[in-house]
């Protein structure tokens, strides 16, 4: 498993199961079914953005600290050349004149998580509000120094994820609720600049997807069906 090298060697299979859902506004929970796919062990690092885009930040981190301010449009375009390259089918269709973009459920190229799985994922078979101790799994307001820390220098969760919490928030694919914010998207898992309350498994988030800020990146996600 490499923290800068090809994105296919940081990717860990996420056997299926379920995860509790909840909305506190509609005061409604369900539980969703999730199926076997595979999740980056790292958030999508800078180095990686840079060598297949080819845009200079101006940031001054390092390479290996996750992508920050980019906005969810940004992160599905990004999914959808990084397939290209990889010889996959992209998942995403986008209207040019629209933010209106399409999920192919069936094509094996890299997409956001759903937030059923990020969740599902990060919690990793635990039923607390986070899989381990703060200090020892996150960098958050308290200890981060007021800034992004290097991907991969905390404690992993039980499945072998770095970073599910803390560091960066992460953008998911879904909606947050179309009926009251229309277009706007989910991230979640907390940043370097956020509370200790603000870093757990459960925390929502929500922004419209043209919205980038020094504290929000993603994690690459794939279908295990397919995948080599």
């Amino acid at each position: 498993m490499h923290i800068h090298g090809k994105t296919n060697s940081s990717m860990v299979r996420i056997a299926g199961g379920s995860v509790d859902r909840r909305d506190e506004r509609r005061g409604a929970r369900w539980q969703v079914d999730i199926a076997p796919f595979l999740l980056g062990a790292f958030p999508v690092t800078l180095g990686l953005y840079r060598s297949l885009t080819g845009v200079e930040t101006n940031s001054a981190n390092s390479s290996a600290t996750p992508i920050t301010n980019v906005s969810w449009l940004d992160a599905i375009e990004f999914c959808n050349l990084l397939s290209t390259k990889s010889g996959l089918e992209p998942v995403y269709t986008r209207s040019p004149e629209r933010e209106e973009v399409n999920w192919d459920r069936t094509a094996n190229g890299f997409r956001l998580p759903s937030e059923a799985e990020w969740q599902y994922a990060c919690k990793a078979g635990t039923s607390g509000y986070r899989y381990g101790q703060i200090d020892d799994i996150a960098w958050y307001e308290e200890n981060s120094g007021g800034h992004v820390h290097d991907v991969g220098t905390k404690t992993p969760n039980s499945w072998g994820l770095y970073d599910m919490l803390g560091n960066v928030w992460e953008w998911c694919w879904d909606l947050y609720d179309e009926e009251v914010y229309g277009s706007y998207r989910i991230f979640r898992g907390g940043g370097w600049a956020e509370s200790e309350r603000g870093c757990g498994a459960t925390v929502r988030r929500r922004s419209h997807p043209t919205f980038a800020i020094d504290d929000l990146g993603f994690r690459l996600a794939r279908n295990a069906s397919g995948a080599s």
